[in-house]
């Protein structure tokens, strides 16, 4: 019980510690949830009495935030969809042409190309 039980007791507390984050008002604070194959009244503050699982920590974003409810997407898989995302651009002008790549492909975005990240960090 020992090891494990402070492994797992560290694991749940790791997200509330704080590690002298930069909590200025001047910085953008984002956050991009992106779930596959979530539906619309999934999120319980979207569907209300239709949502069968409850959200309370999303919808507490939600009502603290923006929440964007039009969004789209260029292609129907995961590495596309988050190459535009990341990239801004759209997805079928990386190398990739078809479906997704795996955990050691080649990455999709060239060293230099912008980023959300880059952009924000600028």
């Amino acid at each position: 019980m020992g090891k494990d039980f402070f492994i797992a007791i560290l694991t749940l507390l790791l997200p509330f510690i704080s590690f002298g984050e930069n909590t200025s008002a001047d910085k953008p604070n984002i956050i991009f949830i992106l779930a596959d194959d979530m539906g619309y009244g999934d999120v319980s503050i979207l569907g209300k009495e239709l949502s069968k699982i409850k959200t309370p920590n999303i919808d507490g974003l939600a009502t603290q935030g923006v929440v964007f409810t039009d969004a789209h997407s260029s292609s129907s898989v995961c590495t596309p969809t988050r190459y535009s995302i990341l990239t801004g651009r759209y997805n079928w002008r990386s190398t990739l042409k078809q479906g997704v790549i795996y955990g050691y492909s080649k990455a999709l975005i060239q060293p230099g190309r912008q980023t959300i990240a880059s952009m924000l960090k600028k």
